[in-house]
């Protein structure tokens, strides 16, 4: 049996932008992608701290280094320049595998958005 995990966090980040006319998405800093083991084009949960919102889109990767963390399209609807968000990615695996395996958790500076 397969079950749906937590693979990939990146708890309390402030959103630096929201541009409702680009195609759909939320992009964000490499650096913190790369730390939380999620690639481009995966499907992610957004969790708005503020608002109490909960919604799904894909990752765009964003200049490194920028802290840059940004909702695009419809999303953009979702949140306001400032709130604190949560980004989850989910990964499938076998059950007895789930009970071991631990996520790629990331804690980002949530002035800067930057891995200390």
């Amino acid at each position: 049996m397969l079950i749906q995990v937590v693979k990939s966090k990146i708890h309390r980040v402030k959103v630096t932008q929201a541009d409702l006319n680009y195609i759909g998405s939320v992009t964000i800093d490499e650096d913190l992608m790369n730390a939380a083991n999620l690639v481009e084009g995966e499907r992610v949960q957004i969790v708005n701290i503020n608002n109490g919102e909960r919604f799904e889109t894909y990752t765009i990767k964003g200049a490194s280094k920028s802290g840059t963390i940004c909702l695009n399209g419809p999303a953009a609807r979702r949140v306001a320049t400032g709130d604190v968000i949560i980004i989850i990615g989910y990964g499938f695996m076998d059950f007895e595998e789930a009970k071991t395996f631990k996520p790629s958790l990331v804690f980002p500076n949530e002035e800067t958005n930057l891995i200390d």
